[in-house]
C-alpha cells in the first residue's frame, strides 16, 4: 500500500527554491504508468496529539497557527501557509498509515516523509514534524509493538531523530549517513555508521549488510521505519557520495529482502533526494519503487 496526497506537491515555493516540491506528483504519476495505481491510497491527517508525542507544545500550537517567528520559518526552510500545514499533518498521517499497514500486510510506503531534521521544538533542513519519531513513539504507545528501528539510510545524518528519541528503549535509532555532510554537528544515534565522502557502491553495501545484521542480533525489532533518501546518489546535488544507480536500487533491495526474510514489517518513507534535472531525480526515487513491486 502506497500513501499519497496531491498536496505534496501543491506548495507555491520561491522561484528557484532549493526544494524539488513536483517531485512527489511525477512519482506518483509513474506509479500509475507502471500500472501500480490501485496500490495508491490517500492518507487521513494526524492529529496534534501524535504530533505532540515527539514536539514542543507550544511549538506545534505556533506552527499550526501560524505564529512561527521569522527566523524559525527561516531555519525550516519553507515559506509558512496555511497549505503547508495541511501538506505537514498529512505527510505525517501517511507514515503513521503506511506503518500501521505494514503490521498487518508486510510493506508500506509513504510517497513522502523522512523529515528527519525536525527537532523537539523547532524545524530544519525543510523538516517540520519528525513523522518517523512519531509514528515511532504512536506504534509503541498504542501497544502495536514493543521495538521499533528507525533505519536513516539519508546521505545526512537523522539528527533530529536521534535527539528526539536519545532516551527512548524501545526505539533503536540508526544512521548510515555521509561524514562530512549537513549536519555539522552530528548527534549520537544508537548505531551511527559514519560515510567518507566519495564512497562507491561496494563499501556502502557492505556497510548496510553490518547494520542490518546488528539490527536483527541486538535488537530484534517489530518493525523497522525506513528512511530512502535518493540522496547518496552520486549526481545528488547536495550528497557527496559515489553510489550508482544500481547501489541505489541494490541497497533497497537489500533493506526489503532482510525485512521479508526475517518477517520483519517495513514502513518506507522516501526521504531527502536534490537535482534541479526532475526527470534524472524521479529515476533515481523509481529504483525503490522497483524494489517495492518486486516483492510486494
Amino acid at each position: 500500500m502506497i500513501f499519497y496526497h496531491p498536496i505534496y506537491s501543491a506548495l507555491q515555493l520561491p522561484e528557484r527554491h532549493r526544494f524539488p516540491i513536483k517531485k512527489y506528483q511525477k512519482l506518483n504519476n509513474t506509479i500509475h504508468t507502471m500500472g501500480f495505481s490501485d496500490r495508491v491510497f490517500e492518507p487521513k491527517p494526524a492529529n496534534l496529539a501524535q504530533i505532540k508525542l515527539c514536539h514542543d507544545a507550544n511549538y506545534v500550537d505556533a506552527f499550526v497557527n501560524g505564529f512561527l517567528p521569522e527566523r524559525a520559518i527561516k531555519k525550516m526552510g519553507f515559506p509558512w501557509s496555511t497549505t503547508l500545514v495541511e501538506r505537514t499533518l498529512l505527510s505525517v498521517g501517511a507514515s503513521i498509515e503506511a506503518a500501521e499497514y505494514a503490521i498487518e500486510h508486510g510493506l508500506g510506503l509513504n510517497l513522502g516523509g523522512g523529515y528527519h531534521h525536525a527537532q523537539f521544538d523547532h524545524g530544519a533542513g525543510f523538516c517540520i514534524f519528525n513523522d518517523h519519531a512519531i509514528t515511532a513513539k504512536h506504534l509503541v504507545q498504542q501497544g502495536h509493538v514493543e521495538r521499533v528501528v528507525i533505519l536513516d539510510c539519508d546521505v545526512h545524518q537523522g539528527d533530529g531523530t536521534a535527539d528526539i528519541l536519545h532516551d527512548n528503549d524501545n526505539i533503536i535509532t540508526c544512521s548510515l549517513h555521509c561524514v562530512q555532510n549537513f549536519p555539522r554537528a552530528k548527534a549520537r544515534s544508537d548505531l551511527d555508521f559514519e560515510i567518507e565522502k566519495g564512497c562507491t557502491d561496494t563499501h556502502y553495501l557492505q556497510t548496510l549488510q553490518q547494520a542490518l545484521d546488528l539490527i536483527g542480533r541486538l535488537y530484534r525489532p517489530d518493525i523497522i521505519i525506513y528512511n530512502a533518501g535518493a540522496d547518496i546518489y552520486h549526481k545528488d546535488e547536495l550528497g557527496l557520495l559515489d553510489i550508482s544507480l544500481v547501489g541505489v536500487l541494490e541497497r533497497d533491495r537489500t533493506v526489503i529482502s532482510f525485512c521479508k526474510n526475517n518477517n520483519i514489517p517495513l514502513s518506507i518513507g522516501l526521504g531527502g533526494g536534490y537535482q534541479r534535472n526532475e526527470a534524472q531525480l524521479i529515476e533515481v526515487h523509481k529504483q525503490l519503487l522497483y524494489a517495492v513491486f518486486e516483492n510486494y
